[in-house]
């Protein structure tokens, strides 16, 4: 299995993972799947702040993670909101494991302190999942989302990732860090 960024160019397969997420669970509480330009301009957007990593074998994608902002404002330059997604006939084979740890490897890197979860409650695997990552339950929201004919809950899940400081250490967006780090010898950030 590899680790690498994503591109725009892997919507379409990435897609593949997404698509059953959003058709038959509340795991996303989107109602349409994307079309594939509109998952590229996503990934784009990602790209230019937080990374967006796929895990792959032999040219199959079998998931991928990303960051997003928490909050538009500057204050939040240094938290942001977790995304996973693995294909459905490949979890519990320690994907999701790999991508959490290469996507907080990088966060770090970025001086981000703070990663946020939104989950649909209830969702067992996902939590479960994240609290094996140190996240904590710090909100619960109650029938904030309607999908499938169910009123579902929502949490906020919490991880402190890197130490506050005060000044807090300069946000590195993902392109600038792409640069830099000598991790992109390895293709994670090629």
């Amino acid at each position: 299995m590899k680790i690498r960024t994503a591109t725009p160019q892997d919507a379409p397969g990435l897609l593949g993972i997404y698509a059953p997420y959003v058709e038959h669970t509340a795991v996303t509480f989107e109602y349409t799947v994307p079309s594939p330009e509109e998952f590229a301009r996503r990934i784009r957007h990602t790209l230019e702040r937080y990374p967006y990593l796929i895990a792959e074998e032999d040219g199959l994608p079998l998931g991928y993670t990303y960051a997003s902002a928490f909050k538009g404002r500057a204050a939040y330059d240094w938290s942001v909101e977790t995304s996973i997604y693995v294909r459905g006939s490949f979890a519990g084979r320690g994907i999701g494991t790999a991508l959490y740890r290469a996507l907080e490897d990088i966060l770090c890197r970025q001086h981000i302190c703070n990663l946020c979860a939104c989950i649909a409650y209830p969702n067992p695997e996902s939590i479960a999942f994240h609290e094996r990552f140190g996240y904590k339950t710090v909100a619960r929201f109650h029938e904030s989302g309607f999908k499938q004919d169910t009123w579902y809950d929502m949490i906020w899940m919490e991880k402190e990732l890197c130490r506050h400081t005060v000044p807090p250490m300069p946000f590195i967006p993902f392109p600038r860090l792409r640069e830099t780090w000598p991790g992109q010898q390895k293709g994670v950030l090629a």
